[in-house]
């Protein structure tokens, strides 16, 4: 039975924004937003991601994905003038693949490409006649050549944007073709080409730093929807370093260890309680600081020296007392001691600064703001407006 394979090329070596791979990308590197929607796509069975970087290939294995591997390609195919193809053959003439498997070449740098995109594709790929099928947009520009003379319409019946058709603009998403075709034609396209049609504002592909800010824009308003509890938030909870504070270790000249609070976050508390939210710090350090700080706050509930485990063990407990359950629960962490409280409350979120590990948690929300900037009261005003 013939497989469904996606191939992403990443080199290490870009000039224009380097790195720009596993630059950082509305929270993640950019590589992650493509092979997330191929994991969630039932259709796909394979996922290669072929790249000369360590720094890439370290990156991706920290996804934790199922379905991706990494292909380590040559040196000969990773330089500034080697081809998207010459890697595709490389790969394809190695990896004993069937020459009746589908394959998809899809590029890192059009990370709005949904999970819906690559299913609809290859739907319309498997039920059709077509060798092989690129993606596009219905692009309505009036275009017009140098001589003066109108190149895709009539300028003396200008036509409404609405009525017109436009011309379909490929937009490099990604391509779907078989694997016998593309070594027979070593080319990504071959014989009966098909056209799938994407939503327009996916016509943007990253390639100079400008197109990076507008890219994650995008991506903010077409396809990154906020996160919504499932269930009414009856409890917020929260970190103190790199939470409520911006996780300095300061000393006074008699060796008194300091932290630097923010009074916005202290305020959200006030906002809490208004709206009849219990709250609660779990924290790893027990610190008279933290102690009076969560006595000024008027917290319901404090629990210090809760490390890894423990935090999740709190929260629980917390739950049992309220009789609620985890999933009423909001709670916003930074570190690799919150990743397990925080894959399970109904609604997460960390700081800007928070580690990349606990950034790629599913659904979790990330805050514009860094650990002691306000990033507490931030979130807080995302459960109330909810």
């Amino acid at each position: 039975m013939s497989k469904t394979i996606a191939f992403i090329p990443v080199r290490g070596g870009s000039k224009s924004i380097p790195l720009k791979n596993i630059k950082e990308f509305c929270g993640k590197p950019l590589v992650y937003w493509n092979i997330k929607a191929l994991e969630d796509t039932p259709s796909i069975d394979k996922i290669i991601i072929a790249t000369d970087s360590v720094e890439i290939e370290d990156a991706v294995k920290s996804f934790g994905f199922k379905k991706t591997e990494i292909y380590k390609r040559s040196v000969e195919n990773s330089q500034d003038t080697s081809s998207t193809e010459s890697v595709m053959l490389e790969y394809l003439n190695q990896s004993g693949s069937d020459n009746d498997d589908v394959f998809l070449l899809v590029q890192a740098t059009s990370p709005l490409t949904q999970t819906k995109d690559f299913s609809s594709a290859l739907e319309v790929y498997n039920n059709s006649d077509y060798d092989s099928l690129l993606t596009g947009v219905r692009f309505k520009r009036f275009f017009w050549n140098e001589d003066g003379t109108s190149k895709n319409y009539d300028y003396q019946n200008r036509p409404r944007r609405q009525d017109f058709q436009g011309e379909f603009l490929e937009n490099g998403a990604f391509y779907i073709n078989k694997i016998g075709n593309v070594l027979k034609y070593k080319n990504r396209l071959s014989g009966k080409i098909g056209l799938f049609e994407m939503e327009e504002f996916t016509s943007f592909e990253i390639d100079e730093p400008d197109d990076w800010v507008i890219a994650e824009q995008l991506m903010k308003r077409h396809i990154l929807q906020p996160q919504k509890p499932e269930t009414k938030i009856k409890l917020f909870l929260t970190d103190v370093d790199g939470v409520l504070t911006d996780a300095g270790m300061y000393y006074s000249e008699n060796g008194d260890e300091l932290k630097k609070f923010n009074t916005h976050d202290g305020m959200g508390f006030d906002i809490l309680r208004q709206n009849n939210i219990k709250t609660g710090i779990v924290t790893s350090e027990v610190t008279q600081i933290v102690e009076r700080r969560a006595k000024k706050l008027k917290v319901d509930y404090l629990y210090q020296g809760k490390r890894e485990g423990g935090k999740l063990e709190a929260a629980l407990e917390i739950c049992a007392k309220e009789g609620i359950s985890i999933k009423e629960v909001a709670y916003i962490g930074d570190d690799i001691n919150c990743f397990n409280l925080l894959s399970e409350v109904g609604f997460a979120a960390c700081p800007q600064d928070a580690l990349d590990k606990i950034k790629s948690i599913t659904n979790i929300q990330i805050m514009t703001l860094k650990g002691g900037e306000g990033c507490v009261r931030e979130f807080i005003e995302k459960i109330i407006s909810r």
